[in-house]
């Protein structure tokens, strides 16, 4: 009986509110929406529920539609301390990185064409000898990102071939990437020595025959190993492969162009020492500690780089246009020497204990009676710096008394314009001003206040 107090499609498609919607959206794709809404009500039904009135499947077309109209994905507040946080887009960029990716987006822009002689370009001109001065390798080559560029360096490289990588180091590194399935993927054959954690030079040589292509040095760039451990340095396998004709190919991960410990955290390898160390080949994201788009960048000799341009693969991993041009405004920051200024993710990991306060601080005089500032962590994030920590502050929101505790404090800033999105730490909710960006401020204080009135 319930099942016939269903309105029709044809009902709900009258009703005020649908109407309106169809002033904005196509008749057809809001009629079928109207059917699916229909169709769940009908299923809800038959699971024990009371038929929805008219007026509830109209909001719950509203609703859908107003969801699945919305651009994504949507700019969110980043409250939580993690600075390059994968699930929120990585590192945010610079003013002049926006404004580079603005620039090509509005018209038509240089991207394959040499302005001087008048003919065809390459999209990768104007970045390969900012990468050259700034790693000191030979060639450089970039492509939409690290996965990719690992992927291409061994289909080049290695196909139909033996790689040698250590055990330890034929890792998970993060989105199911899984270094002996890209390997296969590639058409190399993987070859592990040493153990989980401790593996020699020598383990390289054992492997070595005629059908050697590379080493693979991978970095462990989301978790770390501690203990009774061991593994060769680049420089080492580098002097291995030498006497052997052997190129070493060495994921570093994060593309860390600084040194982290002049902030206070652990070394990250960097392109630099990488090509200093002789290798071959390096990999490594752009969207991390770099602080620059989504990419993935290779630097290393000029006849292996040549070998992964030529190859077919590398034409269906280019990178776009609006990446290509904001990852060249990023790196001019750091041949200009600016990183630490212009880049937020470094600005966010230099900012002092002393100034994290101040901000937190602020934020809590405005939110009244309740929350309070304590210490706390911020952590790198983004498979960079497994384990380092920074000391900050952050505003402590106590949930004991509120609907639903934390998780209902938490998921109603979610609900806000833009969503805040912060972290829960027993049963208080936690905003971390370090990866707040300035103009945010008036934003979060507006919704914090908003959702505790």
């Amino acid at each position: 009986m319930a099942l016939r107090n269903l309105p029709s499609v044809e009902k709900v498609l009258a009703t005020q509110p649908v109407q309106a919607l169809l002033q904005c959206y196509r008749h057809d794709w809001i009629a079928s929406v109207v059917r699916g809404c229909i169709d769940e009500a009908r299923s809800d039904i038959r699971n024990g529920h009371d038929a929805p009135s008219i007026s509830e499947v109209a909001a719950r077309v509203e609703e859908r539609t107003h969801s699945l109209g919305e651009v994504h994905p949507r700019q969110v507040i980043n409250a939580t301390g993690v600075i390059i946080h994968t699930n929120l887009g990585r590192a945010p960029l610079s003013q002049e990185a926006m404004n580079a990716m603005m620039r090509v987006s509005l018209g038509y822009s240089s991207l394959e064409l040499d302005l001087k002689e008048g003919r065809r370009g390459s999209r990768q001109a104007h970045l390969q000898p900012i990468l050259r001065q700034l790693t000191g390798a030979e060639a450089a080559l970039v492509v939409n990102n690290n996965a990719s560029a690992v992927l291409l360096g061994l289909s080049a490289i290695a196909n139909g071939k033996e790689v040698i990588v250590s055990r330890g180091e034929a890792v998970e590194i993060g989105g199911g990437f899984r270094i002996p399935d890209v390997l296969a993927q590639s058409g190399a054959r993987l070859v592990e020595v040493g153990t989980t954690n401790r593996t020699y030079v020598s383990d390289y040589e054992a492997a070595i025959n005629e059908n050697t292509a590379a080493f693979l040095k991978v970095h462990a760039s989301n978790f770390r190993v501690m203990g009774f451990t061991h593994s060769p340095q680049a420089g080492e396998l580098v002097e291995l492969g030498q006497k052997h004709g052997v190129p070493v190919l060495h994921d570093i991960g994060s593309g860390c162009l600084l040194d982290t410990r002049m902030y206070g955290l652990a070394y990250e390898p960097s392109p630099q020492d990488s090509i200093k160390a002789g290798a071959g080949l390096v990999f490594f994201s752009s969207d991390k500690l770099l602080g620059g788009p989504q990419g993935g960048v290779v630097v290393g000799t000029r006849e292996l780089v040549d070998r992964l341009a030529r190859h077919p693969l590398a034409r269906a991993m280019r990178i776009d246009k609006m990446s290509l041009a904001a990852l060249t405004a990023t790196l001019l920051h750091y041949l200009k020497d600016e990183a630490p200024e212009k880049i937020p993710i470094w600005r966010m990991i230099s900012a002092s204990k002393d100034e994290i306060k101040e901000r937190a601080s602020r934020w809590q005089m405005t939110f009244g009676m309740g929350p309070e500032v304590v210490p706390a962590s911020s952590t790198i994030g983004g498979g960079s710096l497994p384990g380092e920590t920074l000391d900050s502050w952050a505003v402590a929101i106590p949930c004991a008394g509120l609907p639903n505790g934390a998780q209902g404090l938490a998921r109603r800033l979610r609900e806000q314009e833009p969503p805040v999105i912060a972290r829960i730490d027993n049963e208080q909710v936690l905003l971390d001003p370090r990866t707040v960006l300035p103009e945010e401020e008036d934003m979060l204080i507006t919704s914090v206040r908003e959702v505790l009135s």
